[in-house]
């Protein structure tokens, strides 16, 4: 059986090819779409979870749409038939409110397991009393990831906290998952990351707390993640890769407005 970073990987696929052929009265709209409420039959739960390793019982829901059920696995939201044989991913539109149900959903979900996820699994830049909060999702080798860290000083100076999990893109064993595992030994994670990023070779001995990089890097697939570096606001958006502090501040504060707009 397919592990379930498959599912993650086959939905944000989905989801890309179909934000560039929806039409264009379909355009999503902040709205609040509340957790698919209904008994799920217990024998369709047990279908369902036999078929998608890594689902759980409490993760299916009823959906919008008759005969299918909402699975959230991680940050993923896929739709699965009451037998447990057909799955479909994408985005399910409201057409009579040109709301994207899916992606609403989604949002929240991202949004509860980011502030579930545990910061001694993050490197932290910037106050806890923070007004603005992102979590982006780094690769020491990246580029991108590495002018975006260049900034961090400029960030925490317009308010923006930022909170660093690991995201080798080239996977375990690689030289990239090298350099992360000897940010993480360091002592001072901080002063090891932002060294790293600068190109400065640590020569950190691997120890038993690396085995946090695979934590991250799988909570990062489950959130759709693909490239890097990728940011995360509190409302569970997926706001893009590298920006400038002002257009990150704009980013956030575009995301927050349409989180309250929404209540």
């Amino acid at each position: 059986m397919r592990p379930v970073h498959f599912y993650a990987s086959a939905l944000a696929s989905a989801v890309l090819g179909l934000a560039l052929t929806a039409p264009v009265h379909a355009q999503d709209k902040p709205a609040k779409v509340p957790a698919p409420k209904g008994a799920v039959p217990a024998d369709v739960r047990a279908r369902v979870v036999a078929k998608l390793p890594g689902a759980r019982p409490e993760d299916v829901a009823q959906s919008p749409v008759p005969g299918l059920y909402e699975v959230t696995i991680g940050g993923t939201i896929v739709y699965v038939s009451a037998d447990g044989r057909h799955l479909v991913t994408g985005n399910v539109y409201d057409l009579e409110t040109q709301v994207n149900l899916t992606s609403a959903r989604r949002s929240a979900v991202r949004a509860k397991a980011l502030a579930a996820a545990r910061e001694d699994q993050m490197i932290t830049f910037g106050p806890a009393s923070s007004k603005m909060t992102v979590t982006v999702f780094t690769d020491i080798d990246c580029g991108f990831c590495r002018r975006f860290h260049n900034q961090i000083a400029e960030m925490n100076k317009a308010g923006v906290r930022v909170r660093y999990m690991m995201f080798p893109r080239t996977g375990p064993g690689t030289e990239s998952w090298r350099k992360a595992e000897a940010v993480w030994c360091s002592k001072d994670r901080r002063d090891a990351l932002t060294r790293a990023k600068k190109g400065e070779e640590l020569k950190t001995k691997s120890c038993a707390e690396a085995e946090s990089i695979k934590t991250q890097w799988a909570f990062g697939e489950d959130l759709g993640v693909e490239g890097t570096p990728a940011i995360f606001t509190q409302t569970g958006d997926y706001i893009g890769g590298f920006m400038t502090p002002d257009q990150l501040v704009q980013a956030i504060q575009e995301t927050q407005r349409a989180a309250t707009a929404a209540r």
